[in-house]
């Protein structure tokens, strides 16, 4: 009993460095996968965040929300169209991304951290000014080698974040809680990526941290998680062939993000119980790490 109780106190002596260092700094997390299905790990989350809220972090938080939007799509008998793996967002699927992004999804997460002790609001690119996109084109090859862009509907990528309603939301002691939908220039609303907002709110925001939340342990090579990344050696990986498929769009974020002044992103495994205070607290972390300059933490 004495030895377990002396262990815990070596993990919070362990965590105390990185509590002061990150104190008053911004952290903003893309919320998806098994975290945000995983009734158990849903509630993990929303205490953790709520902990970093109370030591002085300022969690800001991204979440999507594509399983639930399919499952609504299904029931409601809309059928979805695919462009080359992309989903194609018509307008009445549009109706349906909203409604459970901005609606059930984003207030059912608002829930969660009030319930664990926290005060969450919110909010989507749409609210306060937040965010402004533009419709994304998919590009691909023609038959005669010439390049067409492909419309895919109401699918956005962000113009322009203005994150002056985040820091009002952040010193009022709230944990902005967003949704990934934004208005186009005429208004209309834009079904966005929710690693692609994360990414662009840190940047807005000048954050300490980008941390995606994943279904995987992070960058793996034979099975074995690689950390201390530098965008260099990103970029030799992804040449390789070590780094391919799901995982290039997360790490290019990533870069984007660190090339806009990101300190530090993280890619971690939201399967894991507290990965989020695990990968922020402690010395080994639990996932990949890429940074313009390695120093753990």
């Amino acid at each position: 009993m004495v030895e377990d109780l002396s262990k815990r106190a070596e993990l919070l002596l362990e965590a105390l460095p990185y509590i002061q260092r990150f104190a008053g700094r911004i952290l903003v997390v893309k919320y998806g996968g098994a975290a945000q299905t995983d009734q158990t790990l849903r509630a993990g989350f929303a205490r953790d965040v709520v902990l970093l809220k109370f030591v002085g972090i300022h969690p800001v938080i991204v979440h999507g929300g594509g399983p639930q939007i399919t499952k609504m799509l299904d029931t409601l008998k809309i059928p979805t169209q695919f462009i080359d793996g992309h989903r194609v967002t018509d307008s009445a699927s549009m109706d349906v991304v909203e409604m459970m992004l901005s609606g059930l999804i984003n207030k059912e997460i608002v829930s969660l951290i009030q319930q664990a002790g926290g005060r969450a609001v919110g909010i989507s690119g749409k609210d306060g000014g937040l965010a402004l996109a533009r419709p994304h084109h998919l590009s691909r090859m023609k038959e005669d080698g010439s390049i067409e862009q492909v419309s895919l509907g109401q699918v956005g990528t962000i113009d322009r974040i203005e994150p002056g309603i985040l820091h009002s939301m952040i010193e009022g002691g709230y944990i902005p809680v967003i949704a990934p939908v934004s208005p186009d220039a005429d208004g209309r609303s834009m079904n966005i990526n929710a690693d692609t907002m994360a990414g662009e709110i840190a940047a807005a925001l000048k954050a300490d941290k980008l941390i995606l939340l994943t279904d995987t342990k992070g960058v793996l090579h034979e099975n074995e998680v690689l950390t201390g990344l530098t965008p260099v050696r990103v970029r030799e990986l992804i040449r390789e062939g070590v780094i391919s498929g799901g995982m290039i769009p997360k790490v290019e974020c990533c870069l984007n993000a660190i090339e806009s002044g990101v300190a530090r992103t993280h890619i971690i495994d939201g399967r894991v119980p507290h990965a989020l205070l695990l990968e922020i607290f402690t010395d080994r972390g639990v996932g990949t790490l890429i940074a313009g300059q390695i120093e753990r933490g």
